[in-house]
């Protein structure tokens, strides 16, 4: 049966886990505190770091590493592709470390998988990684030339429980038209044609704000602040990108903790809860439009998905679109294990990189 190791870089911990076929035998969240970040100024300049804690990591938990048939890592923001699982080359580990489309934990993947691929003579991959794009031509247009709409989103989670989801109502999933909103620490939602995701609201320019992220801001007035010298285009994007959303409102990342103030009274934290819930509403019902009406189910997916409170109030405004289906959490890993499962059963084969 094939081994495979699965590491998916976040910003503050790397998670790791060990399948056998289909099954996980070995799940790890491995913690990285603030101090022992802090002393790297890019994200590539963890690389070293994180790799010998993932060796540690896998020694004290048994596992061989001359058992492991491939490695598979979550792909970062690259330049934008078709859907898949892809080979890791040199060529993808430069682009990532010196020319990706921002900075996130994710872009360490690849080179976390090669590094460890070349030690074993394995196979490294990732699978639908944020920059995947199956954008339809008419939906690039901004209306300023200079600012074309990118498509940049959950693609892994995306693809993932679209699968299940069409797995469960024993259709496949290329059959299916699918609104499919991921609400977690980015919140994005996507129009699955087909197979495709022809349209997207990226959670990072435009779309529902989330617990710490604008996402859509107004255009001039946003214009207005970045001129006012009231900030550096470094704070503002750590304003936009980690101190926005719900928490600039309330203080709060948590959307428990959130809802526990809105129970108590807090009615700024009751309107921020309704608003977020109002945002993704609106965002769904857009990309009904973009597929004309014929959705054959909505689908909420992500960690906020376990809030019965959000679910209830985004479904309220869409259950004329189509049916609902919650889908809570995150299929990351087991989506990675699939995609290079996949790959080293014959069904697929790998793309490559240029």
């Amino acid at each position: 049966m094939e081994r495979i190791l699965v590491i998916n870089p976040g910003a503050t911990s790397t998670k790791l886990a060990v399948f056998d076929g289909e099954q996980p035998r070995f799940k790890k969240t491995v913690e990285h505190h603030g101090d022992e970040l802090k002393g790297f100024a890019r994200i590539f300049d963890q690389e070293g770091y994180r790799f010998e804690l993932i060796l540690k990591t896998l020694a004290e938990a048994g596992v061989e590493l001359a058992s492991l048939d491939a490695v598979v890592a979550r792909g970062g923001l690259m330049k934008p592709l078709v859907s898949g699982t892809y080979e890791v080359n040199e060529q993808m580990v430069d682009d990532l470390e010196h020319r990706p489309q921002g900075e996130h934990a994710s872009n360490l993947g690849a080179a976390l998988a090669l590094d460890l691929a070349r030690k074993l003579s394995i196979p490294a991959y990732i699978v639908d990684p944020v920059s995947i794009d199956e954008l339809e031509d008419v939906a690039r247009v901004s209306g300023m030339p200079e600012l074309p709409r990118v498509s940049l989103v959950h693609a892994l989670n995306h693809k993932a429980v679209a699968r299940k989801v069409a797995a469960e109502k024993r259709r496949r999933y290329e059959e299916l038209n699918l609104v499919v909103a991921h609400l977690g620490t980015g919140i994005s939602v996507a129009a699955h044609c087909k197979g495709r995701m022809i349209d997207v609201s990226n959670g990072k320019d435009e779309g529902a704000f989330s617990p710490d992220r604008c996402a859509g801001l107004p255009a001039t007035l946003l214009m207005k602040l970045c001129y006012s010298g009231r900030y550096t285009a470094q704070e503002l994007a750590a304003k936009m990108m980690g101190s926005g959303g719900m928490f600039a409102y309330i203080g709060t990342r948590d959307v428990r903790e959130a809802e526990r103030m809105a129970a108590e009274g807090n009615a700024q934290a009751d309107l921020v809860l309704e608003a977020m819930a109002y945002q993704v509403a609106k965002e769904v019902a857009a990309m009904a439009a973009v597929l004309a009406g014929d959705v054959d189910y909505v689908v909420l997916t992500g960690g906020i998905a376990y809030s019965q409170r959000i679910v209830a109030a985004v479904s309220r405004r869409v259950a004329f679109v189509a049916p609902v289906v919650v889908s809570p959490g995150e299929e990351e890993m087991e989506a990675l294990a699939a995609g290079a499962l996949r790959v080293l059963r014959g069904e697929e084969k790998a793309k490559i990189y240029q």
